[in-house]
């Protein structure tokens, strides 16, 4: 059995200072101790696969971060391990408590779960070991997932065992970040017509013209609003996600929180915020003032043949001001999001009146134009291109 300050100082000694991830009883002493001290990040996140987005966002910022789940939560992350951290190459050191591990008794919903956990890692591809309980072990454990991760940008897992980190009490430090919920958020529709309703094209030329290269990322939803992203205009500060639906925006979150500096925009989807609505909580209560989540909406899966999704009758932005968004509004005049960037621009950093994420949804017309290409530039190459724009390879490789 290790100390919990063993490994987290030795973890930070070779910069991995940002943590993210679902509580388990394995992991108390680990939360606890990182939670206490102010020169670490921990993120309580919604679920298991916006933890892993949201360290995946970390990494693009050229910085190292630790995801920690139960391996209950291995289903959770399946879609961002597999197609976001896998896809682009961006890596991470995953702590997997081993629940129902063959020969030690559980709970039974850790029946299946304990005994397939290490061919669930094997088969996404991601290497292991049991994590260490002998001090002597922790750097040597530590070196090996750093050297995997640098060598092929994805993650390593340390699989914990019961028992293997000595309890840690929490006696301060725990609160969650002062945030409260909006009165009201802010609706100004304009009785369009569908007929009437902007493109997504007008809309994703209005976020263009408002996001200049040398100080916005724009990182925008799998599916057509990023390949329509691509055609419009393929700049350096663009990140096209593929695959992961639903992870942008925790995954913006990863990038803004590490990035201060940097204004980041997300652009979202109706059908990918439905899917993973928790992420609109955690937003809500750790989103910066750098961040800017941008929902266009069509009420439609567009890219899989239009299919309508329920957001007809769903306020996003009251849901966002729920949550504790520093500001949301909804509309179908553009002029509306030319507002909100408008705004997100000329913040200060440091400065803004306006303390969190800022919140706008646009409903959009359904359609896409023909011959929409694919982009051309792969997943890793375009991930580079934005971490060369914004300065994070010499990071990582400082590291």
């Amino acid at each position: 059995m290790i100390e919990a300050a063993q490994f987290v100082e030795a973890a930070r000694s070779r910069g991995f200072e940002w943590y993210a991830g679902v509580p388990c009883s394995y992991l108390t002493p680990f939360i606890n101790y990182v939670l206490q001290d102010p020169s670490l990040h921990y993120v309580s996140a919604a679920n298991e696969g916006d933890a892993v987005a949201l360290i995946a966002g970390v990494a693009l910022a050229g910085k190292r971060g630790i995801t920690m789940m139960q391996n209950s939560g291995l289903g959770n992350a399946v879609s961002p391990l597999t197609s976001l951290t896998w896809t682009f190459r961006l890596p991470q050191l995953l702590i997997v408590t081993w629940r129902g591990q063959p020969g030690v008794p559980d709970e039974p919903q850790h029946a299946l779960m304990g005994p397939v956990t290490p061919h669930m890692l094997e088969t996404m591809e991601i290497p292991w070991e049991t994590f260490p309980t002998e001090a002597d072990q922790i750097a040597r454990a530590l070196d090996r997932a750093i050297r995997h991760m640098d060598e092929t940008g994805r993650p390593y897992a340390l699989v914990m065992q019961k028992g293997s980190v000595a309890p840690y009490q929490l006696t301060g430090g725990g609160a969650m970040p002062e945030k409260h919920a909006l009165p009201v958020a802010q609706a100004k529709w304009t009785g369009r017509t569908p007929e009437q309703l902007p493109t997504r094209q007008q809309a994703l030329e209005r976020v263009i013209a408002a996001t200049p290269a040398q100080s916005t990322v724009v990182v925008a939803s799998t599916g057509f609003c990023g390949r329509e992203l691509y055609a419009l205009d393929d700049r350096s500060n663009q990140l096209y996600m593929v695959g992961s639906m639903g992870c942008v925006t925790p995954f913006a979150l990863g990038l803004a929180l590490a990035r201060p500096d940097l204004d980041v925009v997300a652009l979202d989807g109706d059908g990918a915020a439905l899917m993973r609505m928790g992420a609109f909580a955690t937003l809500g209560a750790y989103g910066p003032s750098n961040l800017t989540h941008v929902l266009l909406d069509n009420g439609a899966h567009d890219s899989t043949g239009g299919q309508a999704t329920v957001s007809a009758q769903v306020s996003f932005a009251n849901v966002a001001a729920a949550c504790g968004y520093a500001d949301a509004v909804e509309s179908d005049d553009p002029a509306v999001l030319d507002g909100v960037l408008a705004a997100a621009r000329e913040r200060a950093p440091g400065a803004s009146g306006v303390e969190g994420t800022r919140f706008v949804r646009l409903t959009t017309r359904r359609g896409t134009p023909d011959g929409l290409p694919r982009p051309t530039i792969t997943p890793p190459d375009v991930k580079t291109r934005l971490m060369r724009h914004i300065g994070a390879l010499a990071n990582a490789s400082a590291q």
